[in-house]
């Protein structure tokens, strides 16, 4: 069985199924469409269409060859995949959306303060009443060292794929990272594929504070952050000013969502 950088990925990095609950508790009502910006694959999105009934997606991503493997008879006419800029390539009426999600660190693809806020007013036209925005980022003291993890999945065959997160470069004085993925996949202690920089991200890395300033200076109506990523979505409800610490206290590091709410008050607070 060979397996490309993409299956890799998604086998070992990727619980989609998990994100489409997470996402629909974050938004708290019915979501029905979903904006997954910086898609690569479109897993989130694909995953939306087999969990969320009469749910849509709207996949974008600048990579020709990531959005064609989305395509598959069940999505027809429920999964739009646009090849573009994120950050320019749709349109606030005809791609409206009651979740846009960006996934995978994706929003340090936007490397300037300026371009972050324009995008996120941009996606807060996108979204109907009740909508939200959502990004990932990881933060804490291990933040900007230099250094590698290395984690085994096993899967079907006896086969296990060892995956190695390297931080190449790191500069806390600019913000920006250099960061890549190998994978190595071993049968019966053979190694049987091995792929060296099977990707290479150079990002932004924006802190938690940046992007809810960010957020709420592009027009949102209040901020949460969420410690549970890919735990329960039932944990970790941070009302505006506060922060979930539940899973991320004792730690070096950690991995948040942040989240924009379009409208409306957070929960708790009176209306002004």
């Amino acid at each position: 069985m060979h397996l490309d950088r993409y299956d890799l990925y998604e086998r070992t990095v990727q619980s989609p199924e998990k994100v489409v609950a997470f996402l629909r508790a974050i938004h708290g009502r019915s979501p029905r469409v979903l904006g997954e910006d910086f898609c690569g694959t479109a897993a989130v999105s694909r995953a939306w269409l087999k969990l969320v009934p009469g749910g849509s997606a709207v996949a974008v991503d600048l990579d020709a060859e990531v959005l064609e493997r989305a395509r598959s008879p069940e999505a027809h006419g429920r999964l739009e995949r646009i090849q573009g800029d994120a950050r320019a390539a749709t349109d606030a009426a005809r791609h409206a959306a009651d979740v846009i999600f960006v996934g995978n660190f994706s929003i340090g693809e936007i490397h300037g303060r300026e371009e972050l806020v324009r995008y996120f007013a941009r996606s807060r036209e996108r979204l109907r009443k009740g909508g939200v925005l959502a990004c990932d980022t990881y933060g804490g003291a291990s933040a900007f060292r230099v250094g590698a993890i290395e984690r085994s999945h096993w899967i079907e065959g006896a086969a296990r794929i060892r995956y190695v997160w390297e931080q190449r470069e790191a500069d806390p004085f600019t913000g920006e990272v250099v960061c890549a993925m190998h994978f190595r996949v071993e049968r019966g202690g053979e190694i049987v594929q091995s792929i060296e920089d099977a990707f290479v991200y150079r990002w932004r890395l924006w802190s938690v504070p940046e992007l809810r300033d960010a957020l709420a200076e592009a027009g949102f109506a209040w901020t949460e952050v969420r410690s549970e990523l890919y735990g329960d979505p039932g944990l970790g409800l941070g009302v505006a000013g506060e922060t979930s610490r539940s899973s991320f206290d004792a730690t070096e590091g950690f991995i948040v969502c942040v989240a924009g709410h379009r409208d409306g008050v957070s929960p708790g607070c009176s209306p002004a």
